[in-house]
């Protein structure tokens, strides 16, 4: 009974980073790349989702939205820049479609 909580074999304890909201909108913006098929995905394999991309992208937004003016200098920029970034690559890759 004592091994009721043991990890099951095999899983190593991995540290997994600290999520703060530069480390979660960078996690956003790498989705968005993903689904625009500019990163690879975990597979290693590159997809193409614009659906997908945009809805990311807009959560993004929705983020910039609702946290104005609670977010540090460098919060701010890094937001924007990623919107702006993203944004026109939607742009571009909609244009391919």
């Amino acid at each position: 009974m004592a091994d009721d909580h043991k990890k099951p074999e095999g899983h190593a304890d991995e540290a997994l980073p600290q999520v703060d909201f530069t480390t979660f909108v960078l996690s956003l913006s790498h989705s968005a790349l993903m689904h625009l098929g500019e990163a690879p995905s975990e597979t290693g394999e590159l997809e193409f989702n614009l659906p997908l991309a945009r809805q990311t992208i807009d959560l993004v937004g929705m983020l910039e939205e609702k946290t104005k003016g609670n977010l540090t200098g460098d919060e701010e920029r890094l937001v924007a820049q990623i919107l702006f970034d993203l944004r026109m690559r939607y742009v571009e890759r909609s244009k391919m479609k």
